[in-house]
C-alpha cells in the first residue's frame, strides 16, 4: 500500500514551516488540505503559502480555482488521489497538509454514498428553508432522525446537514446505519497522521496577531480587488472567514473595528471546531508544540516517530 503522511492542526498553529522542513527531509511533495487556499487571488486572507515559503517543495491543489466556482469534497478527493498517485510514481512521499478536516477524511475514511440516490427537489426545499428560517433550524431537523449527525455536524456545514437529511429521507437509515457494513478504515494507504496543537490561550493570541498582520499586509485591498472583479457575498469563496467580514465593511454594513473583531472571533471559533474534529480520529498522533523549544525539534521528533511506525 502507498504511504500517506498527514500534518494537520488548527488555523495559525504553524503548519506551513514545519511541513516544508518535513518535506525536505522526507523527500515529499505537499498536497494542500485547505478549503480556502484552493482559490485564485485570495492570498492574504487564506494565509496562502508563498513561493518563497515553499523553498522549492512542490505543492498541489493550491491556487487553481476561480472564486466564482463552487468546489466540493468529492472533487477534492478525486484531485487529491490523482496527486497522490503522481507523487508515488516519482518515488516521493505524498504529504497532506492543512486544516480542513473534511478534505482529510475524504482520503482516510471509506465513506461511500455513490449508490444512495439524490432528491434535487428535497435539497432545494431544505436550502430554501435555511434561507427562510436559518441554518440552525435545518440543523435542528436532524435531532429527530439522526442524532449522531446532529451532534457531529455544525449548522454552518449546511451541505452535509442537507445530505444527512436526504440520505435518511431516501433510505430510512441514518448515514451511520447506511455505512454500517462498511469498514471505514479500509483504505489503500498506510496512514501516518500527525496533528499539531498548543496551549489554547497561546493559539488564540497567535490567531489575533495573524489577523493584525493580514490587515497590515493589505487584506482590505485584496477584498476590494475581489469585489471589483465581480465576486459577491453569496459565492462560496467569499463566505470564508476574513473575506465575508471585510466585504461587509466595504459594503457599509459594519465598521472596520467590528469587521476585524469578527474575523478574529470567527477564526478562534474555527480553531476550536478543528480541534474537536481532529480528536475524533484515534489514529491521529498529537504533537504539543509547547513541549518543544523550536520547530526543528518538532520536525526531528515527527520524523523519528514516522520512522518507527514504518518498521
Amino acid at each position: 500500500m502507498k504511504n500517506l503522511f498527514i500534518l494537520s492542526g488548527p488555523t495559525a498553529v504553524g503548519k506551513t514551516n514545519i511541513s516544508i522542513e518535513l518535506a525536505k527531509k522526507l523527500n515529499g511533495e505537499i498536497i494542500s488540505a485547505d478549503s480556502m487556499q484552493i482559490y485564485k487571488y485570495m492570498d492574504i486572507g487564506s494565509a496562502k503559502v508563498t513561493e518563497d515559503e515553499m523553498q522549492g517543495i512542490t505543492h498541489h491543489l493550491i491556487d487553481f480555482i476561480e472564486p466564482d466556482k463552487n468546489f466540493n469534497v468529492s472533487e477534492y478527493k478525486v484531485l487529491a488521489e490523482n496527486a497522490i498517485d503522481e507523487i508515488c510514481k516519482k518515488d516521493k512521499l505524498p504529504m497532506i497538509v492543512g486544516g480542513t478536516g473534511l478534505y482529510i477524511n475524504s482520503l482516510i475514511l471509506n465513506y461511500n454514498f455513490t449508490d444512495a440516490k439524490t432528491d434535487k427537489s428535497y435539497r432545494e426545499y431544505l436550502g430554501n428553508l435555511a434561507e427562510e428560517k436559518g441554518k440552525e433550524y435545518v440543523h435542528s431537523l436532524l435531532k429527530e432522525v439522526d442524532i449522531d449527525s446532529y451532534k457531529r455536524l455544525y449548522p454552518n456545514d449546511l451541505k452535509r446537514v442537507i445530505r444527512a437529511l436526504e440520505v435518511y429521507k431516501l433510505t430510512g437509515k441514518t448515514i451511520s446505519e447506511y455505512n454500517a457494513n462498511t469498514n471505514l478504515y479500509d483504505i489503500p494507504y498506510n496512514i501516518y497522521y500527525f496533528v499539531l496543537t498548543m496551549d489554547r490561550a497561546k493559539l488564540y493570541d497567535r490567531i489575533n496577531k495573524r489577523v493584525d498582520l493580514m490587515m497590515e499586509n493589505g487584506l482590505i485591498d485584496e477584498v476590494r480587488r475581489l469585489k471589483s472583479m465581480g465576486y459577491t457575498p453569496d459565492m462560496q469563496s467569499m463566505k470564508g472567514i476574513g473575506y465575508k467580514e471585510i466585504l461587509d465593511y466595504l459594503n457599509g454594513n459594519s465598521t472596520l473595528d467590528e469587521a476585524i473583531y469578527l474575523v478574529k472571533k470567527g477564526s478562534r471559533n474555527y480553531a476550536k471546531r478543528q480541534l474537536t474534529w481532529f480528536r475524533k480520529d484515534k489514529r491521529a498522533i498529537w504533537i504539543n508544540k509547547d513541549n518543544f523549544s523550536c520547530d526543528e525539534d518538532i520536525v526531528e521528533h515527527i520524523i523519528n516517530v514516522f520512522n518507527i511506525m514504518k518498521i
